[in-house]
């Protein structure tokens, strides 16, 4: 049994081939990140284009790699909430057009919910029931996981999510983009203990995130407010690095503190993290350290699966077993759902 995933919530044109053992059979991914680069973040409308272009070719190419063809395929999923509307229905198109054509199910993907399930396919063991942590550019949530197809919402962001603060830190201290690996890279040489940045809900028994703040602390500490940013040239090296790995430190205590309260509300001791942000180095260097000394166990998607990716929609699979197909007149949900 082979299923075709598809992932275009964003700016990554993705496919993968799934078999019945949810072994890998084969995955491409078509990166935008140099579209977006001088931008500083993800245009939905370039982002959108890029993925009319890119589809197709990718969608031929992974079953190539699989050593099948199209006429092999049993099923097609897709990636259907959340994500940019425009990127989310090329996805769409395309796997409604392949169904129709092969005579095959449609499945449905909720992209967060296989950001957590990356944690299955590589540890290649059963993770549920177990606590969620996605942390993104776009999502910052934690989820009761009871199984595979049942996923509550205990909490996330009340503004912006912990990928969106890392991009928009690196802008303003002129490091490019995406924010994340380079201010890992950059804050290795600075000082975490540089600047006192705020926590925000660090000891707030609900289960939410916020980084806003966070964002305009650091906005302050480059600049007192009424002044405008400095050049990035004019900054001294040192004095980056030192905010790049303040800020840092900021973003990963907040995580770990969260985390671990979710696990205690939930009376769980399995916590799952995956999503883009998952894959900084001092997160998870603070977050395997928390779970070791509390007895939890920890799976943490591979750096390979922490950016948007096919491979994660092998969730999908769960679907297809338990006979959940979607007619063809699915439509895309681009906001966040519970």
């Amino acid at each position: 049994m082979y299923l075709l995933t598809i992932e275009s919530t964003c700016d990554e044109t993705a496919a993968a081939v799934i078999d019945e053992n949810l072994a890998v059979r084969s995955a491409v991914v078509a990166s935008q990140e140099k579209l977006h680069e001088r931008f500083g973040g993800v245009v939905p409308e370039i982002a959108s284009r890029a993925h009319l272009e890119r589809m197709l070719p990718v969608i031929d190419e992974t079953p190539r790699r699989a050593n099948i063809t199209v006429a092999d395929l049993d099923a097609v999923a897709v990636a259907t909430t959340p994500g940019l509307a425009g990127s989310l229905l090329v996805g769409l198109a395309a796997a409604k057009a392949l169904c129709v054509a092969l005579d095959v199910p449609l499945l449905a993907i909720n992209h967060l919910h296989a950001h957590v399930y990356a944690c299955r396919i590589a540890s290649g063991v059963n993770i549920f029931p177990c606590v969620g942590l996605i942390v993104s550019g776009g999502h910052t949530s934690l989820y009761r996981c009871s199984d595979a197809l049942d996923f509550e919402l205990l909490g996330g962001t009340i503004d912006d999510a912990a990928g969106e603060a890392f991009d928009k830190v690196a802008s303003m201290l002129g490091l490019g983009f995406p924010g994340g690996p380079v201010l890992q890279r950059v804050g290795a040489s600075g000082n975490p203990r540089a600047f006192d940045f705020p926590r925000s809900f660090l000891h707030d028994p609900r289960l939410q995130f916020s980084f806003s703040g966070l964002k305009t602390a650091v906005r302050y500490a480059i600049a007192p407010p009424g002044t405008p940013l400095p050049a990035p040239e004019s900054l001294d090296p040192q004095f980056i690095a030192d905010v790049a790995a303040s800020f840092q430190e900021a973003v990963a205590d907040i995580l770990v503190a969260k985390s671990l309260a979710a696990l205690r509300a939930t009376q769980s001791r399995r916590l799952c993290v995956g999503g883009g942000v998952a894959a900084n180095g001092r997160f998870r260097e603070l977050i395997q350290a928390a779970c070791a000394q509390d007895g939890i166990e920890l799976h943490i998607a591979p750096l390979s699966l922490c950016t948007d990716n096919a491979v994660m929609g092998a969730i999908a699979m769960e679907r297809f077993k338990a006979g959940l197909f979607e007619p063809l007149d699915l439509d895309i949900a681009p906001g966040l759902v519970r």
